[in-house]
């Protein structure tokens, strides 16, 4: 191949290049450097390609990626019109009402624009919330003095002024289609709550920042504690690592190093001005097609959770294990991620008895749209339906198949989940799903900067949230892998772990055996533990109850499912 030829094929598969401290830096669909072949000719070409980077000879090519209009609003603006937005349509009245409601008005408004498309579903669960919001996520510091906790304000507060998704409010009473606002200037709040006070389970949408600091009564011994608290409407998993670099930066006197801050509204254009909603429906109408009954693990159709307690387990593989994975999927010409999802689908038709499963995947929009994500703050993720057929007695076929799958995925991640749920037969407010997988990179930085910058301050205790009865996370480590599950009190998280991790087994097994037929993820006495469960539906109030003869299982009742997003004009 090329170099002609080779660059041809990058910009086809939507790979970009670039330069980081010298080495050659490959952006765009990662997916794509699971083509052996294609990066066996990066690696020929590579001493060309960084050559004619640095001539400006090469222009990195994004397919997909939309022109981001700029914001029209000035700052010093005194008064904002229609005309200056360019990711919404809103008349003058509303527009009007909307920046009446912020403080300082038009001149502490900075951009406004429309929810994406997981905030949409967040903002659902969170109007509906009423005891506690499943989206509220927090962390528990201990400081070890007063100017250590003020230190570390101090620090939230540079990290608040740099990025606009945490100056951000959300308004939605009264309007045809939420919007968030950009707030200028949005102080921290640093506040004393009781334990026992409600409105610590919450927090106010409609004022900014979606973030504030908790203090709690000092200890005997002086040191002092404090909670953390933000909104997953506002922060992602990789969202928060961000956050915790440039704290470490500020902490250590450093902030004025950190790079320039990407705006979300990049992100929110992607979603905006994107896809068409005929192109998404077209995709999830043939992905999702003679799917007519939702897949229910343990037979719970509750997926709103409001104010449900769930349980975690974490799982951290053996290393012999995580290796024949790594070694299944370059073997296949696939990505280890592909090979989870399908170990995922083989546990949940187990727990289901289906031969086609569905469940949601939680796509990461870093890996596709704006640019330098990476620096940038926001929710970059959604999540979507992924249907995975278990009906193949061929291991290789069935695991690049849901590596194609995810693949033609990708290029609609920015399609509501509502969309996606009414393109198949599962009618609602049934849902379609009650699973989900969230696999993503998580790599520890334990150098000695980072632990001399938080001297005094001690992360004690941090909880995430999750509105679905069983959410699996899979940390990839680099080279190990951390499951954790949060599941609902009724579901036997340990045991649900340990069915994956036999998945996991049984998919590598033919790796060493040269078999070619598709393993049962389950054991025979988990097969048999599955089919003394019984899942029925009453006439009379259209429930589910799901009986077991080791396990008391309550019913749950049918829960209404977000409303569809608007459609774009």
């Amino acid at each position: 191949m090329s170099i002609n030829q080779l660059l041809a094929t990058l910009t086809a598969k939507n790979v970009q290049l670039a330069l980081k401290d010298g080495q050659l830096a490959v952006q765009g669909n990662r997916q794509a450097l699971t083509d052996a072949t294609l990066v066996a000719q990066l690696r020929e070409h590579k001493p060309a390609l960084v050559a004619m980077i640095e001539r400006g000879e090469y222009v990195a090519v994004r397919q997909g990626a939309v022109q981001v209009p700029a914001n029209l609003i000035a700052p010093g603006c005194t008064r904002i019109t229609p005309q200056m937005l360019n990711l919404i349509d809103l008349d003058q009245d509303t527009l009007d009402g909307i920046v009446a409601c912020i403080p300082g008005g038009a001149a502490n408004v900075q951009d406004i624009y429309p929810l994406a498309p997981l905030q949409q579903g967040m903002l659902f669960h969170h109007a509906s919330a009423t005891d506690s919001d499943p989206y509220v996520m927090q962390a528990r510091f201990v400081f070890a003095s007063e100017a250590r906790l003020q230190a570390f304000a101090e620090a939230l507060r540079g990290v608040i002024a740099r990025h606009d998704i945490l100056r951000t409010s959300v308004h939605w009473e009264g309007l045809e289609t939420p919007v968030q606002v950009v707030w200028r200037r949005a102080d921290l709040q640093v506040a004393t709550l009781p334990a026992s006070d409600p409105q610590r389970g919450m927090l106010d949408l409609t004022q900014a920042p979606l973030i504030r600091l908790l203090r709690e009564a000092p200890e005997a011994d002086g040191a002092l504690s404090a909670t953390l608290q933000f909104h997953h409407i506002a922060m992602d998993h990789s969202a928060l690592e961000v956050v915790r670099h440039e704290l470490i930066a500020f902490l250590a006197g450093e902030g004025e190093r950190l790079g320039t801050p990407v705006p979300f509204r990049n992100y929110v254009a992607q979603a905006v001005l994107g896809i068409s909603e005929a192109e998404h429906e077209a995709f999830f109408r043939d992905m999702l097609e003679g799917i007519d009954e939702s897949t229910l693990a343990y037979g719970i159709q509750d997926v709103q959770g409001v104010g449900e307690v769930h349980n975690e387990h974490s799982l951290d593989l053996p290393l012999a294990l995580c290796q024949q994975l790594r070694t299944l999927a370059r073997s296949l010409g696939v990505s280890v991620a592909s090979v989870f999802h399908l170990a995922w689908g083989r546990v949940l038709g187990g727990l289901t008895g289906r031969e086609q499963v569905v469940f949601g995947t939680v796509l990461m929009g870093r890996l596709q749209g704006a640019e330098a994500t990476d620096r940038a703050l926001g929710i970059f993720i959604n999540t979507l339906p992924v249907r995975v057929d278990l009906g193949s007695e061929d291991l290789a076929t069935a695991i690049r198949a849901t590596h194609q799958r995810l693949s033609a995925l990708m290029r609609h991640e920015h399609a509501p989940l509502a969309l996606a749920q009414r393109c198949s037969g599962v009618a609602a407010p049934a849902p379609l799903f009650n699973a989900l997988l969230n696999y993503r990179h998580s790599a520890v930085d334990t150098t000695q900067p980072r632990r001399a910058a938080l001297a005094g301050i001690d992360i004690v205790e941090s909880a995430e949230a999750t509105n679905y009865p069983l959410t699996l996370s899979v940390d990839d480590l680099g080279e190990g892998f951390r499951l954790t599950l949060l599941a609902s009190a009724e579901v036997p998280a340990q045991r649900v772990c340990g069915y994956l991790q036999q998945a996991f087994k049984a998919c590598c097994r033919p790796l060493r055996q040269r078999s070619r037929r598709l393993p049962c993820c389950l054991t025979a006495s988990a097969r048999n533990c599955w089919k003394r469960s019984t899942i029925t539906r009453p006439a009379t109030n259209g429930s589910w109850r799901c009986t077991s003869a080791s396990h008391n299982w309550p019913s749950s009742t049918l829960t209404t499912l977000p409303p569809p997003a608007p459609a774009r004009a």
